[in-house]
Parts: structure tokens; sequence; C-alpha cells
């Protein structure tokens, strides 16, 4: 028995994803977590398999955060993000926080299904899209940007000053400069602005 935990600040969306999984006779919906520190106390307990993680919450812990807090623990549960965002800043981020698969909440339902087995299997599990632009970026490294890149250029985004993304970031203000530096070249600009731009419309970073 697959035992899952759903962690999803919408209730209707944790009530669609128990009807999908609790239909499955290997598979039982454990708990729920309507916020992140929930998910991360929850799979601390004990008692599950796979934590089902959505990326963006309504409290300070964002899923990506809340995905490394809980597979830094040994004996850990597998994280599968289940997100409506495929920015290369949102799957690098997941990823590298120790998520086993990045899915997109519009996937069929037989897809959830089987990537929820392969996770508590120790498989990777990608949504083909997000398969996709990883291939991608391995093919063409050179003009992508690092997942660090992507951070600074959010903030950029967010309206924050070199020397605040150095704050946030825990950069000091010339590596920031250093990294602007590197995403001008990489995306073939010469502002904040056009940079933030090129980025949004080669899903680098949301648009939002």
């Amino acid at each position: 028995m697959i035992r899952l935990l759903l962690a999803d600040d919408h209730p209707v969306v944790r009530a669609g994803l128990r009807a999908l999984f609790s239909a499955e006779a290997d598979m039982d919906v454990a708990a729920e977590a309507g916020s992140a520190e929930d998910a991360v106390a929850l799979a601390a307990a004990g008692g599950v398999d796979v934590v089902l993680m959505d990326l963006q919450f309504t409290g300070a812990l964002q899923g990506a955060e809340a995905t490394r807090a809980v597979r830094s623990r040994p004996g850990a549960p597998r994280v599968l993000v289940l997100t409506n965002y495929d920015t290369d800043a949102d799957i690098l981020g997941a990823i590298e926080a120790g998520a086993s698969g990045y899915l997109l909440k519009d996937a069929p339902p037989a897809e959830l299904i089987a990537a929820v087995r392969a996770a508590a299997a120790g498989e990777s599990a990608l949504a083909p899209a997000v398969a996709s632009r990883l291939d991608t970026r391995a093919r063409v490294p050179e003009t992508r940007l690092s997942l660090r890149e992507a951070e600074v250029l959010t903030l950029v985004a967010a309206g924050r000053s070199n020397r605040q993304i150095g704050q946030d970031l825990f950069l000091s203000e010339a590596t920031v400069k250093s990294h602007l530096a590197h995403i001008f070249a990489k995306l073939g600009v010469g502002s904040r602005t056009s940079a933030v731009a090129a980025a949004r419309a080669a899903g680098t970073i949301r648009n939002s």
C-alpha cells in the first residue's frame, strides 16, 4: 500500500486528488496538509511514502523549500511536485530540492497515478513537457540560465535592487552584478527590463 500525503492549500484540489487516489487498490491518502509547514510536520511524523507537493502556498514557506525540508530527514518519503507552473526556475528549484518528480495539474489522471507508483518505487517521474524542457537545457546549456541566475532575475522582476537581492540570496553585491552580467550575455540583452521580458517569454521565470 502506497501511503500519500496531499499538500495543497486549495481544499477542492485536495478533495479531487483524494477521490482519484482512493479509487486505487494500492493507494491510501494517509494525510492532507493545507500549508507547506503542515506538510513538513506531517511528513516528519512518519507513515507516509509519497508527498504530493504544490509549489505555491499562501504562507511564508513555499513548496520547494518544504520539499528540501522533507527530504533532509533520514528515511524521508519521496516528494512529487504537482503544480501549475512549468518555468525553468520552478522545475530546477524543485529537482535540486530533492523532488523525485514534477507534474502539472492538468496531467491526465492515469499519468498522475503512474507517477505516484514510480516515485514510490524510487524512480523519477517527470511530465513530458518538463522532461522536454530539461532535455533542451542539456543540449543548449550556454544559452540557458542557471538556477541561481533565474533566482536573481526573479527578484529583479519583483523590483528588488542589487543590494536587496544580495541580502535575499546571501550574496555580495558584486556577485549579484556578476550574475546579471552573465544573464545579459546569455539572453542577448543590455538592461534589466529587457532581461526580465526575455526570460518571461522563454518560460524561464514566472509572468507574475
